[in-house]
Parts: structure tokens; sequence; C-alpha cells
């Protein structure tokens, strides 16, 4: 979602390199984005995901790393929640001479051009505009305000082999299912992805493709499990995908491809797709940045990460805890989520389907 606003960084001035300083879980997004010139990896302790320091030396040894590459200025994209000032001041001890970054309290002498953070209290942007906003502070923008994402050659060719060999009909629609997400708050429940992938593969006809990480298997055999329970699926109509390299035709219209691909084989697939159906999690936004249309799950933890620029429907049942920004429900009742029916998540999906149709005819006429 930062991607639009160093588009406007590098648009403004087609001399200037762009470098992303990212954390180790960054690193396989940001090499799939051309106006990345250099990534750099730093696990910051600020980070909740970084692993506890024995003492202060890389926070040290990367200052002097900074300074000695004579950055002419550093941006520092934050959501609203979180505090731009340890950057600031690891930016102000590698000498960086102009330091951005939206921030609540003044930040005095860590940053050069300092923007009042106006959320949460005055009004929420999508984060997409609220960087672009940012960046626009020092005179860079963009024309083109879509997600920027560029998928390899290679991951497109693996990908097509993969469909190829497990029966996919290119003329057919192809719906990938995404069910997991980091945060417990943001998962609709599996036994509802049951019910949507059953009615859109056996009552539908549709293809459809279950993706996910190696560590939400368990999350996939529960839908599984719920779609065999309910005797939904005829004998031999779901079939899996053994994470293996000889991948042999199959007559199944649902498949999983959970823990096979990697993030740029990910991309390539919903980019070869007719249609996401997702939790509100990344590869929502990986869908928009290649152009295609999402069913976005959308538990009401956060307004700010909708799909952006690209046909969607978003879903979720309006609850007055909204807005908790947490990743357990701290009602302990997920109604956000749990009380949006499958058939409202199918109706979507076809109408999304539909609009693809009729822009596809428009076109041929």
């Amino acid at each position: 979602m930062t991607t639009p606003a160093i588009r406007a960084l590098k648009a403004s001035n087609p001399r200037r390199r762009i470098t992303l300083l990212t954390s180790s879980a960054g690193v396989a997004a940001a090499s799939l984005v051309p106006e990345i010139d250099e990534v750099m990896v730093y696990d910051a302790p600020w980070l909740k995901a970084t692993a506890p320091r024995l003492n202060s030396r890389p926070e040290y040894e990367m200052a002097e790393h900074l300074r000695l590459l004579n950055f002419d200025g550093a941006i520092i994209f934050t959501v609203y929640s979180q505090n731009p000032l340890p950057s600031a001041f690891l930016c102000y001890l590698a000498d960086i001479p102009l330091r951005l970054a939206h921030c609540h309290e003044n930040p005095y002498q860590l940053l050069t051009d300092w923007v009042k953070d106006p959320e949460p209290e005055k009004f929420v942007r999508h984060e997409v505009q609220r960087q672009l906003n940012l960046v626009g502070t020092i005179g860079c923008y963009t024309d083109d305000e879509r997600l920027s994402l560029r998928v390899p050659n290679e991951a497109l060719a693996v990908v097509e082999g993969i469909l190829q060999n497990i029966g996919i009909d290119k003329q057919r629609p192809l719906i990938v299912i995404h069910p997991g997400a980091t945060a417990a708050s943001r998962r609709y429940p599996p036994e509802k992805f049951a019910l949507v992938a059953r009615t859109l593969a056996m009552d539908m006809g549709m293809q459809v493709v279950f993706t996910g990480t190696e560590s939400e298997q368990e999350l996939v055999a529960e839908i599984e499990k719920a779609m065999m329970a309910a005797d939904a699926i005829a004998k031999g109509f779901y079939q899996k995908i053994a994470v293996t390299d000889d991948l042999s035709p199959k007559s199944a219209a649902v498949h999983s491809l959970v823990g096979y691909l990697n993030l740029s084989e990910l991309a390539a697939l919903l980019q070869l797709s007719s249609l996401l159906i997702s939790n509100n999690t990344g590869p929502v936004h990986i869908a928009a940045a290649v152009g295609t249309p999402v069913v976005d799950l959308y538990a009401l933890t956060n307004p700010q990460h909708t799909p952006w620029g690209i046909p969607n429907r978003v879903l979720f049942h309006d609850v007055p805890c909204k807005y908790c920004y947490k990743s357990i429900c701290p009602e302990g009742h997920h109604q956000c989520l749990s009380l949006v029916t499958p058939e409202s998540v199918v109706d979507a999906a076809c109408e999304l389907l539909q609009i693809q149709v009729e822009k596809e005819l428009a076109i041929q006429s």
C-alpha cells in the first residue's frame, strides 16, 4: 500500500534512486516492486516480530552504515498507530539531511519535515492516501496511484505449468480462496469458507484453488473436512494436490496449493485468476496490484486497508465494537465476520465475475 507513494518519489525525479530499508519479512515483497532500486534488511528492535537483542550494537552499526551511504533524504512510512521517532533517530544519527514522517508529537530536531499526524483524531484515510499525502508535502506526486507489483516471468511460467497440470481450463473463471490471516480476529469461519467453496464448485461449476502458507495447512484441512462432512462434494470431486514436483493432471474442480507457492508465484496465480476471495490480509493487496477483483471479508478491526483501485466487494457485519485494532476479538464473538453469510459471499463473487464478462463483451464489440 506504500508503493504509490514510492512511485511518486521516483516520478518526481527520474534520476532519484530509492532504497527500501525493511524487515526480513518485507524483503520478498520489496523485490517485486519496480520502483525500488535496492533493498536493505534491518530488523529493528521497535518492531513486534524482532527477536530480543543482546545489546544495541546492531543499531549503531546500521546508523554508521546509513551514514556512509550519504543518503539525501529519508521518508519514514508508518500507520497512524506507529511511532516514527525510533526510525527518525536512526536517520538523525546517520546524518541524513532530510527526514520526513507523520508524527503525533513534536519531534524537534529528529525530523526536518514534520507532518503533524491528523489521524485518527480528525479523520481516517486509506493507507495508500496517507502515504501519498505524506510525500506530497515535499512536492512528490504521481498521476498513477495504482499499487505497484511486477510479477516475474519465471513465476508466471511456473504457475501456468501448475494450472495446466491440474487441469485448469483457461477459458473458464478461476477463483482463488485465501482463508488464512495472521490475526485471529480477521479470519472468516472455516465452515463458512467450506460452504462458499462448495457452492461455487459443486453448484455453479467454478474452478476453485485454495492458497495459504505452510502453517495454514491445518486450516485448509479443516475446510476440507467441513466440505466433506456436509456431503456437499461428490465422491472424487475434491482433490488436494500433493506437494511434489510431479503434478499430474487432475479432474477435480477444487484444488489446494497451500504451502506450495512462494510470494512471486502467489502473485502470478492471482494475476492469472478471475477473482480472489480472502480475509483482509496481504494477498488482497497483491491482487489489487495485479488488477484482479477481490471479495474482501473485512473484519472491522481497522478501516484503512480495503482493496485499492480494483473492482471489489467489502463484506462485513456492522458492530458497535468496530475498529478495535485487536488481533484477537475482545468481545469473543467475531460477529463482524461470523454474521456474514456464505450466500452473500457467493453473490458478491458472481457480481464481480459478471462485471468482468460485461467488460470483455464491451471490448469485443
